[in-house]
Parts: structure tokens; C-alpha cells; sequence
């Protein structure tokens, strides 16, 4: 592979990130205008909302059986455009069983699309021979900001999901096809496996469980903001209405920063660093939202939190790819389930805590979890700059 290759592959994996970032983010963000519209109680809202991680799982676990016959960029390539069709059949849609299909293709699309994309970023960051994939998914929550931006204008205009979400999807339908033509691998996993016999040509599903329980942890932390942050600062912390929808927009942009800078501080330090760090200053995060006396104060353990969590799923990924790198797909794939697995623990948990003893006391918990990370931090060795086992880096490892 040439540094121009590699060099195209990130930039367009780069931009796939981003595109599925503003999808996501359309999509949760307008949750209770698909419920106006599709006429889906309070009760049966839950079933609908679990079925899309669940499918996602579902659709994570067959992507590793397809990529053992072909490449995961051949899976991203079709992945995304059906995320974005499926986000259009959302909005488009008028009875029930409409919903329920657009959702069910949604969320089968994007477990294919999730473990895909990772498996492109941990294998072009084998080929560089350096911390990359901080930038990724820093990528996702740039998108992630614009599409929650786009979804309040057309909250703010009234606008319908359709009116929307076409507009959105005209532009990075073609963007993402185009892109999709410089999708590469740094390594194929018979190069990547190479000279390390015995390292990774195996799957072990015990070594990958520690990396596991902390995309779990993580998730349930990044859900217990998402699903709980605006309900806590107005219903716990007193806030008005309007500052409750604050916290959310300032973790998103946390965590952009601290993507943008992590891989620096990755190269810089070392991955078990940055991850102890992300977790002590994620678990401070929690502590300082569950004995905030008001709302800004709320919003400080918000900041924080974004800070911390922010650099520990990249680095799980990668950690996935240094452990087994004649194997990095089916890796990757397994471990992007926990993702879902997280999801799904997350806001239910903190939710039957909070009524059942309080909010504040529900915010411990994923404090605690959080804090578990610090025992498993050694399976995000080694670091970096050892790639190969001790092995010579790549040679395009000085690609810019």
C-alpha cells in the first residue's frame, strides 16, 4: 500500500465516520417526533428503541462471518447507504409496520456498519504504526453535533421528519458512495499475522473479555448522559426547561476535543495512560454530577465526563487489533457487540435505580463501573509503538 493509498483511506474512513455521526445523532434526536407520527405509546416506545441495539448486535456478529469471504471496506460500502435509505424509510413512512421495518433495516445496517468501520481504522493504524483511530471517531462526534444541530432546526420549525431527513440524505448519500471508492486496509490479516505466529491467528475469547466488560462500562456511562442528562439537571438539579438541554450539546463537544487531541496524548504517553486518565477524570465526572448542589455545577461533571469517556472506545478497538493482529476483524466484531450490550444495560439501569432510591445515588453506579476500567487497563498494552510484538514498525509508518 503507498502513502497516497493510506493517506485516501483515512481521509475517506474519516468522512464515513462523520456521515454515520449525523445519522445517528438525526435519528435519537428526533425520538419523540417518530412517536407523533407513528402514534407508538409510551409503552411500546421502549421495544422499539431496544430492538435497534439488539439488531445491531445481531448485525455485528454476522458482518465477521462475512468478512471472513469478503473485505470489510466491500461491507462498509453497502452498510452506509443503507443506514441513510433506512433513515429516509423513517421518516417517510405513515403506519406502524413501517416504522418497524425502517428500524429493523437501521439497526441490522449499522451493527454492519460499526464493526466495518473499525476494522478499517484498526487496520490502518497497524499500517501507520501509530495512534490514529481517536481521530475517527472524533470524526463521529463532529458529525454527531451537526446532525443533533440539524434535527433542532426541524424541531424548532416544526418541520416533518421527511422534510428533515431528505435534504440530509441527498447530500451524504452521494458523498459517502463517492468516499466509499478510496476505502482501504492498512493490512490484509495474512500480512498483518506475518512473523507473529501464534499472536493473533487464534481468537480467544477469554483474553478479549476484559476489553469486553470496558466497552460495556463505557456505554453504559455514554448512555446514562445521553438518555438521563437532561432529565437530571431539570428534575434533580432544578434547572429550567431550555438548560436542561444544555448538558448533552456541551458532552458532545468534550468529546470532540478530547478525540481531536487523544491520539497526541496517545503517542505521547501511551495508551494505558490516556485510558486510566479518561477513567479517573470520567468517574470524577460522575461524582461531581451526583453531589452537584445546582445546575452548572451539574453541567462541570457533564464536561468532565465527556473528557473522560471520550478516548476509552477508540482505544478499546485498538487494543482489540494489538491483541490479535492476525485476526483483527473477527476481533473487532465481537467486541463491537459489547457496544450494543452497554446501550441497552445503560439506561434502564440508572432509570430503575433513580425510582427505586435516587438519581443521585443511580449516578454511582456507572461511576463505579467506570472505575472497574483501571483493573483491565493493562490489556490496552502494549503500546503503539510496539506493533508486531517488538517486531520493525511499518514502513509507511511516517505517513502524515
Amino acid at each position: 500500500m503507498t502513502d497516497a493509498g493510506l493517506r485516501y483511506g483515512r481521509a475517506s474512513l474519516g468522512l464515513s465516520f462523520g456521515v454515520q455521526g449525523v445519522a445517528f445523532a438525526l435519528l435519537v434526536t428526533r425520538i419523540p417526533a417518530i412517536q407523533d407520527q407513528y402514534g407508538i405509546s409510551d409503552g411500546l416506545l421502549p421495544v422499539f428503541l431496544a430492538a435497534v441495539p439488539i439488531l445491531a448486535g445481531a448485525g455485528s456478529v454476522a458482518t465477521e462471518k462475512v468478512v471472513a469471504r469478503v473485505r470489510p471496506s466491500v461491507v462498509l460500502r453497502w452498510a452506509q447507504p443503507l443506514v441513510l435509505l433506512a433513515l429516509l424509510g423513517v421518516g417517510a413512512g405513515r403506519e406502524m409496520w413501517h416504522a418497524a421495518v425502517a428500524l429493523g433495516v437501521f439497526g441490522l445496517s449499522v451493527g454492519a456498519l460499526d464493526a466495518s468501520m473499525n476494522m478499517l481504522g484498526v487496520s490502518l493504524q497497524r499500517a501507520y504504526g501509530r495512534s490514529i483511530m481517536l481521530g475517527f471517531h472524533a470524526a463521529y462526534s463532529l458529525g454527531g453535533i451537526a446532525g443533533a444541530s440539524l434535527a433542532w432546526v426541524g424541531a424548532r420549525y416544526d418541520m416533518s421528519l421527511l422534510a428533515s431527513y431528505l435534504p440530509v440524505v441527498a447530500v451524504l448519500l452521494p458523498a459517502a458512495l463517492i468516499g466509499s471508492r478510496w476505502y482501504t486496509e492498512g493490512n490484509s490479516p495474512q500480512e498483518a499475522g506475518a512473523g507473529e505466529a501464534g499472536a493473533g491467528g487464534g481468537l480467544s475469547f477469554k483474553l478479549l473479555l476484559p476489553l469486553c466488560l470496558v466497552m460495556s462500562f463505557a456505554y453504559i456511562g455514554d448512555s446514562t448522559v445521553s438518555n438521563w442528562s437532561a432529565k437530571y439537571l431539570q428534575d434533580v438539579l432544578g434547572s429550567s426547561e431550555q438548560l436542561a438541554t444544555v448538558p448533552y450539546n456541551v458532552y458532545m463537544v468534550t468529546t470532540l476535543l478530547g478525540r481531536t487531541v487523544g491520539d497526541l496524548g496517545v503517542r505521547r504517553f501511551g495508551a494505558v495512560a490516556v485510558v486510566r486518565g479518561g477513567s479517573l477524570v470520567a468517574a470524577g465526572g460522575f461524582v461531581v454530577v451526583a453531589v452537584a448542589p445546582g445546575a452548572w455545577v451539574g453541567m462541570l461533571g457533564f464536561t468532565m465526563l465527556g473528557f473522560g469517556l471520550c478516548v476509552i472506545v477508540p482505544q478499546t478497538f485498538a487494543a482489540a487489533g494489538r491483541m490479535f493482529p492476525g485476526n483483527i476483524d473477527a476481533a473487532v466484531a465481537r467486541l463491537n457487540i459489547f457496544n450494543y450490550v452497554g446501550f441497552l444495560v445503560g439506561s434502564p439501569l440508572v432509570g430503575a435505580l433513580g425510582d427505586a432510591w435516587s438519581y443521585r445515588g443511580a449516578m454511582l453506579v456507572p461511576m463505579v463501573l467506570v472505575l472497574a476500567t483501571l483493573v483491565y487497563a493493562r490489556s490496552f498494552g502494549p503500546e503503539p509503538a510496539r506493533y508486531g510484538g517488538g517486531h520493525e514498525r511499518p514502513r509507511t509508518a511516517d505517513v502524515g
